[in-house]
């Protein structure tokens, strides 16, 4: 296996209710954290090292998150941007601990979106208090989070020629991958769905309209959730529970609105060069691609920008289920149903990490033969705006 083995993947868990009566987003990061924890044969006592993205609200949340778990750790980061948050979590981790300055490192995540009832796709986007330089000259035009997608799958189809039935595989893809997953299934019906079943292109395009082109099934649930990631040093690794899964190369970019700027580009298209790279390895060695898909456009140009195809080509590439867990020859997207049909609590770069390391460690509930690398691609903020990249690619001994 090419790439360094600086540290590794060693304890994850994933928050399985994705709708939660009497419980607090910390809570569900701790008992996440526990069982991340036993997952990996570790204890308490063990990390030093804490990440923090914020998520819960409270102020100084990488502090009080510390007290609350009753941690003392020598490294503590708060790094929040939106959906890649983890990504980028991962990828300081593995930095801490390369230096020397932690051997046990614990990302966590919760969230209570759907109890809150927040309209986090379609709730206006204006800030509060003073004017800021970007704020003043957006906020008033009040556009919405899946507003700003919807302006990049236009220009996407208007430059490219690609059409609403190619955004359409994505949703079917995950779809049917989710179908394959119990906790997904159960999701779908604990949030509302009444037909839990695979679904096909024709589905997607006659389903009900939010921002055109995109429909209802082109965009994410709204669940709560949350889940745990732990990383160790490779002294540690090799006597945890489960076979280590080790960060091999990452990324991180970022990208906002510029005159003469491309919409359809995103920061995937700087992050990406920057992780494959460092792990050494291609986009046409990846088993497994774990893309952050809050909507199906997302996705669509995520793929294009991280190489595995090339720009403008996504909506071909993505045709006849080629991205299925069981179609060999591409990798396999989203394979616990992704944020399209498992859970999206409003930032989802956890879960990536989590799925990608289940299918190196071959558990996922669609796993690929021998799956030996994978890619974590998160994305924070809004596509053709303002937003962060991290990418994380991994791999199995």
């Amino acid at each position: 296996m090419r790439g360094e083995r600086s540290a590794a993947i060693v304890g994850i868990h994933e928050f399985p209710q994705r709708k939660v009566e009497g419980l607090t987003a910390l809570q569900i990061k701790a008992e996440s954290a526990r069982r991340a924890l036993e997952d990996a044969g570790l204890s308490w006592q063990d990390v030093d090292a804490l990440y923090d993205a914020g998520e819960t609200g409270i102020g100084m949340s990488a502090s009080v998150l510390a007290e609350y778990l009753g941690l003392k750790p020598r490294v503590l980061d708060s790094t929040s941007v939106g959906g890649s948050s983890f990504e980028f979590h991962a990828a300081h981790a593995r930095e801490a601990i390369r230096a020397g300055k932690a051997k046990v490192a614990l990302l966590t995540y919760g969230s209570t979106a759907r109890a809150d009832a927040r309209s986090i796709g379609t709730g206006a986007r204006v800030g509060g208090g003073a004017p800021t330089p970007f704020g003043n000259m957006e906020d008033p035009w009040g556009i919405t989070l899946i507003g700003s997608y919807a302006l990049v799958a236009q220009r996407h189809m208007a430059q490219y020629g690609t059409t609403r039935e190619q955004l359409a595989e994505i949703a079917v893809t995950t779809r049917a991958h989710a179908m394959r997953n119990p906790e997904a299934v159960q999701a779908l019906r604990d949030i509302g769905i009444k037909d839990v079943r695979e679904i096909s292109v024709e589905d997607v395009a006659t389903s009900r309209l939010i921002a055109d082109p995109l429909r209802l099934l082109d965009c994410c649930l709204i669940t709560d959730g949350g889940g745990a990631v732990v990383i160790a040093a490779p002294e540690v690794a090799r006597n945890t529970r489960h076979r280590p899964v080790w960060i091999l190369g990452t990324g991180e970019a970022t990208k906002y609105p510029e005159n003469g700027g491309d919409i359809t580009v995103s920061a995937a298209a700087q992050s990406g060069p920057q992780a494959f790279g460092e792990a050494g390895v291609r986009p046409d060695e990846i088993d497994v691609a774990m893309i952050y898909d809050s909507f199906t456009i997302t996705v669509l140009t995520i793929l294009e920008d991280l190489g595995f195809c090339a720009k403008g080509e996504g909506g071909a590439y993505v045709e006849g289920g080629r991205l299925r867990f069981d179609r060999p020859g591409a990798p396999a997207l989203n394979t616990d149903g992704g944020g399209l049909s498992s859970n999206h609590p409003g930032m989802r770069g956890i879960f990536l990490l989590i799925e990608a390391t289940r299918q190196l460690r071959g558990m996922s509930t669609a796993q690929v033969p021998d799956a030996r690398l994978a890619v974590a691609h998160g994305n924070g903020g809004m596509l053709g705006h303002r937003h962060a990249a991290g990418t994380v690619i991994l791999g199995r001994d």
